[in-house]
């Protein structure tokens, strides 16, 4: 590595710190905002615990490197502009060019090939096109929910919206779906404390 090189890669590390105070609307069981930063973190622990476990019957084992990988660079475009809340997505259409085009303003001090390879894991996590990024995706809608249910949240927390949340993207792998089911049985719960659904309600087809 040249020293160019070397100086480019610590701007952008660098810049990235920025992730660290980016805050998510999910709380930590002490009550503070949860940071994008730390978000990720234990996303990469769940994929650490999960992902030996996730590959399909009769098909070789997951890429750990490529699924952490994509673990740290699915949010990593939120150090520019900040995270959105799923309750508010749907406002806002234009959400994966954006933070595409906020990745690509972080990664700006990289080399060129080290920027195309990270913008390709990006998109490959964007589009699910590998089964590494598949499962990264259920795996991200998966903290997100156990963070709620562990999170010291206000009274006006939307439990129920949790069980449709990435309903999509974690169906179709029989780990996963026991892992949501889990995740659901604990959402239920804190959602018939808070009134917010009845004893009836299951988690229906939502949006992904």
């Amino acid at each position: 590595m040249n020293d160019t090189d070397l100086q480019g890669c610590l701007a952008f590390i660098r810049e990235a710190e920025r992730l660290k105070s980016v805050l998510r609307s999910a709380h930590t069981s002490t009550g503070r905002h949860e940071s994008t930063a730390e978000h990720t973190w234990r996303l990469c622990l769940m994929a650490m615990v999960f992902a030996p476990h996730l590959h399909a019957e009769g098909e070789p084992p997951l890429d750990l490197a490529r699924v952490l990988q994509l673990c740290v660079i699915h949010d990593l475009g939120e150090a520019i502009s900040g995270d959105i809340p799923a309750v508010e997505q749907a406002q806002v259409p234009d959400k994966s060019a954006r933070e595409r085009a906020d990745l690509l303003t972080l990664m700006a001090p990289l080399p060129e090939d080290v920027r195309e390879r990270y913008l390709a894991l990006w998109e490959d996590y964007e589009h699910a096109r590998t089964p590494e990024a598949r499962v990264v995706k259920a795996l991200d809608k998966l903290e997100t929910i156990l963070q709620h249910n562990q999170g010291a949240n206000p009274a006006s927390f939307d439990y129920a919206f949790n069980l449709v949340y990435g309903a999509k993207v974690t169906r179709g792998h029989p780990l996963i779906e026991r892992i949501r089911a889990a995740v659901d049985a604990d959402t239920r719960r804190h959602a018939l404390e808070r009134g917010q659904i009845d004893g009836s309600i299951t988690a229906p087809a939502g949006p992904a």
